[in-house]
């Protein structure tokens, strides 16, 4: 549904977003991760057609969104972190707006408005002015305008900013619901709420890419965490030595006691081997541990990288007809100089 191939975005000299690619299926919802400035709104803007990217390639349902964005805004419903509402309208009259500048035929129009009041649960408010909304009614009405036309695909920016515990409990509800025959893109800077609906995860940090993965596939992976007594230099010689081990780090607990973190290929559980060869150099295992990594940890490790390694630490996608990168400037800013800077 979603295909993006070493995007680039500047503002003038000012690098926002860096050779960015990633994949969305039809029918999952994927959360963009994110601190304020990674990017998160600007890759949206750039999907929905609001921005021209600096290079690279965009596609949406098979349309690039350069060439083809009339077709793609057919197919997207976007709902922007700030609505434009306008408050001397009433709801039901706000929905048949904005499906006839949709395109909606008129005689779909009832029915639409209909179904995305019902879905969007706006019963009780679908004849109130929409300037005495509440912001989660409000939330509600911009996601039920996001559904009018029906599109396959929908993009929201932060859909629960703003809401109180229990709004944002029934919007990822609402939200669950919709991706069962919507694909779904919401950006937060929230892991609890991505982990709660999302099948897969975008992490950004200041406009580069930390990690796109399912969420299945983060879960299956593990480290091996185990706490040794003996010379620091020699364990970790003997453990990067064992078959199916990718790389083994080592931390100071004083003492002469030093932990290890074990990654290993396809996070195979080596810790019967691990334990023979630390067992046959006679040093003593007082830890030896299988633990999962979650969304948590990975976001931790790549808030923590430097630029250098966070460049390097996602293989790109190989370039299709991708453009050339426009070359000045070294300095990443985020989302907060959309505005001010301009396309």
């Amino acid at each position: 549904m979603i295909h993006v191939e070493r995007l680039t975005k500047y503002f003038g000299n000012v690098l926002a977003v860096s050779n960015v690619s990633f994949q969305v299926e039809k029918n999952e919802i994927v959360g963009l991760l994110g601190n304020n400035g990674a990017g998160k709104t600007t890759i949206m803007r750039i999907l929905t057609t609001y921005l021209p990217a600096s290079s690279g390639v965009v596609k949406v349902d098979g349309f690039d969104v350069m060439k083809d964005s009339l077709e793609v805004r057919k197919r997207i419903g976007y709902l922007p972190e700030s609505i434009p509402l306008y408050g001397e309208m009433r709801v039901d009259e706000y929905l048949d707006y904005r499906a006839k500048i949709k395109g909606v035929e008129r005689h779909r129009r009832p029915g639409r408005v209909a179904y995305c009041i019902d879905r969007c649960r706006l019963e009780g408010v679908r004849r109130a002015l929409l300037g005495t909304l509440s912001k989660g009614f409000r939330q509600r009405v911009g996601l039920a305008d996001t559904l009018i036309a029906d599109p396959p695909l929908l993009i929201l920016d932060e859909p629960t900013d703003g809401l109180d515990p229990g709004q944002k409990q029934e919007t990822l509800g609402m939200l669950r619901e919709l991706g069962q025959n919507h694909t779904i893109m919401l950006s937060s800077h929230l892991l609890t709420e991505v982990e709660t609906i999302a099948q897969r995860v975008i992490i950004l940090r200041r406009g580069h890419l930390g990690l796109a993965k399912k969420l299945s596939e983060l879960e299956a992976d593990a480290v091996i965490v185990l706490e040794v007594r003996g010379p620091a230099d020699q364990v970790l010689h003997a453990l990067r030595g064992v078959d199916g081990v990718t790389e083994a780090t080592s931390r100071n607990l004083g003492d002469g006691l030093n932990a290890y973190e074990v990654r290993t290929r396809h996070s195979a559980d080596l810790r019967e081997q691990i334990f023979r060869v630390v067992a046959n150099n006679n040093w003593a295992v007082r830890r030896l541990d299988l633990r999962r990594r979650g969304l948590q940890d990975r976001w931790n490790e790549i808030n923590n990288q430097d630029d250098a390694a966070l460049q390097t630490s996602v293989a790109p996608v190989p370039a299709v007809g991708a453009g050339s990168v426009n070359p000045k400037g070294q300095s990443i800013v985020g989302d907060s100089l959309r505005e001010s800077l301009g396309p």
